[in-house]
């Protein structure tokens, strides 16, 4: 079960809205590829507001997350994209439903 998780707020400049969203689309990936990444979603929150949340087994594939592709990729177009800081929560998780199979 997943122990661990992430949850990325962030909040678009005026008119950098659908660029936003669509590097969070291409981010996608990037987020395959890791190994210690067990479940990661983009969501739109509201018309500039949008969100990364991210689920791993053990706390050593939350700390990759973090210093990986992704994080590399947000915070060099942060100053172009976002009107602030992301706002980054580190959370634990204490229950969880198994999908279906």
């Amino acid at each position: 079960m997943e122990k661990f998780a992430l949850l990325a707020l962030l909040t678009a400049k005026p008119g950098k809205e659908q660029e936003l969203e669509e590097f969070l689309k291409s981010a996608q990936p990037l987020a395959a590829a890791e190994p210690g990444t067990a479940a990661w979603y983009a969501v739109k929150l509201g018309s500039n507001r949008f969100g990364i949340f991210d689920t791993f087994l053990d706390q050593s594939g939350r700390e990759a997350h973090l210093s990986g592709e992704i994080a590399k990729a947000l915070f060099a177009k942060a100053d172009e994209l976002l009107a602030e800081s992301p706002q980054i929560e580190q959370l634990d998780i204490l229950a969880v439903k198994p999908l279906a199979k």
